[in-house]
Order: structure tokens, then sequence, then C-alpha cells
């Protein structure tokens, strides 16, 4: 993974919060996942922000490519990765998954964002690359 610089990150994932928080102030908790992504990525462009949606990750093992692959819901300026949920609890699985994510692409740092919440803000996780985790604080 080529050196990140944690200032330009942290930027980057503040603009993305700032959009998640617009959607949710608009739209509120309870729609589907699909409603809040294509909302995410009108906000986002909207923003000037450049994304991809339903980024699709090849996966290898043992050195041979699978013929399965993962997508995840965003990839924001080809830095960020941002998995949406709409459920009533994240769990460690959610976590877990959006680890994964980054270290597949790779991409030094994840958003999970669960839009079914009260506030937008208490439904954001920071997922930090592991490599990179010494280099970055985490909210």
């Amino acid at each position: 993974m080529e050196k990140v610089d944690p200032v330009a990150i942290n930027k980057f994932t503040e603009r993305i919060i700032g959009c998640c928080i617009e959607v949710h102030r608009e739209l509120g908790p309870g729609l589907l996942e699909s409603v809040y992504e294509e909302c995410l990525g009108i906000a986002l462009a909207q923003a000037g922000l450049q994304f991809e949606r339903q980024r699709e990750i090849p996966v290898h093992f043992r050195g041979q490519q699978l013929q399965q692959t993962f997508r995840f819901d965003l990839f924001v300026e080809n830095l960020v990765v941002v998995e949406i949920k709409a459920v009533d609890s994240i769990k460690p699985v959610h976590k877990a998954q959006v680890i994964t994510y980054l270290k597949l692409v790779p991409a030094p740092i994840g958003l999970l964002c669960n839009f079914n919440s009260h506030q937008m803000v208490s439904g954001i996780h920071r997922l930090i690359h592991p490599v990179l985790a010494p280099t970055f604080s985490a909210k």
C-alpha cells in the first residue's frame, strides 16, 4: 500500500460523514440500504467527491483468483471504502467485513454507516486498515 497522508484522508472522511448526515436528516431511518446508497451517491456528487458504486473486489486464494467476488457500496476518491447498513445495531461481523474490504482493495480507511440510527453520528464507525492503524488517530 502506498504511503498516505492521514490529515488529507481525515478531511475526506469528514466530508463523507457530512454527506451521510445530510441524507439521514432528509430521509431519517427505516429505509432500505439501497435507497441510502443511491441518495448518498447524489450527495457525494453534489459535494464534488469522486466515487464508484458497487465496487467489485476480486478474491485470490493460494495464487488463484476465485470466480466469486465481493462488492462494497461506495469507494470514494480511491481512498475510502463506505459500507452502508440499515440494521438495528452494528455487530462485530459488520466491522470485520469492512476491515476485510480494506485489505482486499487495499484502502487505508473505511466508514461503516448505519442509517437505522436515531442520530447519524452515532451510526458511523471509522475503521482503519490494520497496517496503517498506528499512523491514524481513530475518531
